[in-house]
């Protein structure tokens, strides 16, 4: 059995096929996994790092507004799509995989379509409540469409129903409970907070935590971890440092936070932004949040990410336009200070998290493996 993935350019479209190909791996140790992907991007790190054969193509998106440059980058992608497809045409010939799964980012196009051309069995993985545009176009002729959240249908248009399977997140992240999570931490029963904007770090959402650690620091009432991401780190301590802020040792700013599993497991409210993959997780660890959506994502996907949990009743949304310090603090203090609305919240979001996504997808491949579909 051989299995090619494509997908890149956000660690939200690899790390799904990766874990895929992880689950496989372990179930059929003579499986053969291949991965396309671009030279330039995250993947050309991760995927070869996993001991997976990888391939890379030269691929770029297009741009929508009609000035020179737009029109310039828009010619050389022409091109190099047009160059892509030839070298995958003879990359999927030479490599003859049973199927072809796509997990979004423009590198997955055309795999997809060559693949499809060569009657080569297809499938795509949409990690966000509102595909994107390669999804789209690729779901029109896919042998089946997976879904990680059912909101994502109303934006398809599908000529059979999609496999609803959530999204592959980190097993490790429920291994380890609250209670082993704060003595870890040597944290006592008082409310924690865990806020971080990704592994640069979000300016605004560390300017707004700036002015929330400031609030609270000295009270006593909480703990808190933030991580600045790698440009906020001494920004945030020096401003800090300048007010007079002296960070007690219930208040924490990392630059990154490495033991994650540890700092979920122990938070009471999560503050991050609403990639699909950080939702699922919080789904699956039960995590009341409140979300950020990144505003500078294609079709505003991260909005209708949060509001899948919004309305879930498991999350509260600040849209980055309104977002302030003063405004994090009103809601964060109406959050912390009513434990029987978090604890709502932390069963809301573990009704909306689909723990068994791997699976879940591995039946769908393995059916179109023995050609089921």
């Amino acid at each position: 059995m051989h299995i090619l993935f494509a997908g890149g350019g956000t660690a939200g479209h690899i790390n799904p096929a990766l874990a895929v190909a992880d689950y496989i791996k372990e179930r059929h140790k003579d499986a053969k996994i291949s991965y396309i992907g671009t030279g330039d991007k995250l993947e050309s790190v991760l995927v070869p790092k996993k001991g997976y054969d990888f391939y890379t193509i030269e691929v770029a998106g297009f741009k929508r507004s009609l000035n020179l440059k737009s029109i310039k980058h828009n010619i050389d992608a022409v091109v190099k799509a047009a160059n892509a497809s030839k070298k995958v045409k003879n990359l999927l010939k030479e490599l003859n995989p049973d199927i072809v799964v796509g997990t979004g980012g423009y590198v997955s196009g055309p795999v997809l379509r060559e693949a499809a051309k060569l009657g080569i069995k297809t499938a795509i993985h949409e990690q966000n409540a509102y595909p994107g545009v390669t999804t789209k176009i690729l779901s029109k002729s896919a042998d089946v469409v997976m879904l990680a959240m059912p909101e994502a249908e109303k934006h398809l248009k599908l000529k059979k129903k999609p496999v609803i399977t959530g999204n592959p997140v980190r097993t490790e992240l429920s291994l380890i409970t609250r209670e082993e999570a704060r003595k870890k931490l040597g944290f006592d029963n008082r409310p924690m907070i865990l806020s971080f904007g990704g592994s640069l770090g979000a300016r605004h959402i560390n300017e707004a935590v700036e002015e929330l650690i400031e609030h609270y620091a000295g009270s006593g009432k909480i703990y808190h971890i933030h991580g600045t991401g790698k440009v906020g780190f001494d920004p945030m301590n020096e401003h800090l440092k300048e007010k007079g802020v002296k960070l007690p040792d219930e208040i924490e700013v990392r630059e990154y936070i490495e033991d994650m599993d540890v700092c979920m497991a122990a938070a009471d409210l999560v503050i991050c932004r609403a990639g699909a993959i950080t939702l699922s997780e919080l789904a699956l660890c039960g995590k009341p949040s409140v979300l950020i959506p990144s505003p500078f994502v294609a079709e505003n996907h991260q909005f209708h990410n949060a509001m899948t949990l919004k309305k879930a009743g498991a999350a509260e949304i600040i849209e980055e336009k309104d977002l302030s310090g003063q405004k994090l603090i009103e809601v964060v203090e109406k959050l912390i200070e009513n434990k029987p609305k978090l604890e709502k919240m932390s069963k809301s979001a573990k009704k909306a998290a689909i723990p068994d996504a791997n699976k879940r997808i591995y039946d769908v491949l393995m059916k179109l493996y023995t050609r089921a579909y």
